[in-house]
């Protein structure tokens, strides 16, 4: 996958393929970019074990912020 396009034809036909019948394409993008999003997140926190050190500090930090702050 050495260009941009490939890459975009690849998530769009594995989209169509998956999500065909449940929506409708033209919502397609909605639901693909979070999930894009969240292994790409996925993929930068499993480098270095930077995922135990976030999760570490999640632990430290979640009880000082209240929910109301949260948006």
């Amino acid at each position: 996958m050495a260009n941009y396009q490939e890459l975009a034809n690849l998530v769009w036909t594995v989209a169509d393929d998956v999500l065909r019948g449940l929506f409708k394409p033209h919502e397609y993008g909605d639901i693909t970019l979070p999930f894009l999003v969240l292994r790409r997140l996925d993929c930068i926190l499993d480098e270095d074990d930077r995922k135990d050190k976030a999760v570490q500090s999640y632990n430290q930090f979640k009880d000082q912020v209240s929910e109301e702050a949260l948006p």
